[in-house]
């Protein structure tokens, strides 16, 4: 089976590459490898997957000297023309789109990025799984389209047209797009709606590194809504097996949306207790008020993607936050060059 994977250069799409690689796929990935966040990061993550970065040159092709079934392209997904062409050439039987602008505050800062890559670009894979006939999408969604609402168990069938960020609403407008695409063209699509990923090789603008950095620095954490706030955090791992069985099920539908979620939320507080706990650090803390982006609280219900995959997610806070902190600091203190603060930057 021949899949291509984009976003292989971040956090989810790294690990997923290691997956279907074990499963003896043949893998193409994608990225641009944009500097959202410190590329030093993006270039590592490649770099464990056996790609160099000497070796990378846009729209041309570099083979891991890892696994000899994997390749790996820099390209953007605005640029239609080459992703048409790769499409084309190469008649993917499954493509995992997981590329996009990530970052739910970095939105107010720089909007128009989020309509290029995460609208423009999702619907340049969509034309192009069309011409070429691609058997299967998955894509990522996000919980974040719940928006503000009053339930805490959150579920799939529930209303998501009020979505309070611009990162939310090009998720749900991805969401839109694929009904589109199965109802008129048969493609069968897949949305996966990720609560909270974390874990190690993760994103330098969430939670559990931002936390981890202030608390062994002893500067002051930003608690938002005054740490009454709850989070359904989610394990790497659990999050790409979870994608490889999905990837594997036999769908009734032709268009299907999944919550990919630990079914069992915890409280900030909690969560930096925790953190505390593994630094052997308390943390100084900054209460604030809610930020106008964010919702209070993510829980996600699980019953139709267990009922699909048989799967559900084996890792708990505890040993999620332990593999996080001991990835942490074995490789920050293998790269104390690297400036890890480098966040979003606007225009």
């Amino acid at each position: 089976m021949k899949i291509l994977i984009t976003g292989t250069a971040g956090f989810i799409g790294s690990q997923t590459v290691g997956r279907f690689m074990e499963a003896g796929c043949d893998v193409i990935g994608m990225d641009n490898i944009n500097d959202y966040y410190s590329t030093r990061l993006k270039y590592d993550r490649l770099k464990a997957s056996g790609i160099n970065e000497s070796d990378i040159h846009y729209n041309r092709f570099t083979s891991s000297a890892k696994w000899p079934n994997y390749r790996f392209m820099k390209v953007d997904l605005e640029d239609s023309v080459s992703i048409l062409q790769l499409f084309e050439e190469e008649q993917f039987d499954l493509v995992i789109h997981l590329a996009a602008q990530a970052g739910v505050r970095h939105s107010l800062v720089n909007p128009r990025s989020y309509v290029q890559s995460n609208m423009v670009g999702f619907f340049n894979v969509l034309e192009a799984c069309r011409f070429s006939h691609v058997k299967k999408l998955l894509y990522a969604s996000s919980s974040s389209i719940y928006g503000m609402t009053e339930k805490r168990l959150l579920s799939i069938s529930d209303c998501v047209d009020k979505p309070v960020s611009l990162y939310a609403a090009t998720k749900k407008s991805n969401e839109l797009m694929a009904h589109v695409y199965s109802h008129l063209y048969g493609i069968a699509t897949v949305g996966l709606r990720f609560f909270t990923v974390y874990g190690p090789w993760g994103r330098p603008d969430m939670a559990p590194f931002l936390f981890t950095d202030a608390i062994l620095k002893e500067v002051p954490i930003k608690v938002f809504n005054h740490g009454d706030m709850q989070r359904d955090f989610t394990y790497i791992d659990d999050i790409v097996e979870g994608i490889f069985l999905v990837s594997k099920a036999n769908l009734d539908e032709c268009y299907s949306i999944f919550n990919i979620g630990n079914n069992a939320p915890v409280s900030l507080l909690d969560f930096i207790a925790c953190l505390e706990s593994e630094l052997g650090k308390k943390a100084r803390k900054e209460m604030l008020d809610m930020q106008p982006e964010d919702v209070v609280s993510t829980w996600a219900d699980t019953r139709e993607f267990v009922s699909a995959t048989g799967y559900k997610p084996q890792t708990n806070i505890n040993q999620g936050v332990k593999s996080f902190v001991k990835w942490y600091k074995e490789y920050y203190k293998a790269a104390d060059a690297i400036d890890f603060s480098a966040g979003p930057k606007g225009n």
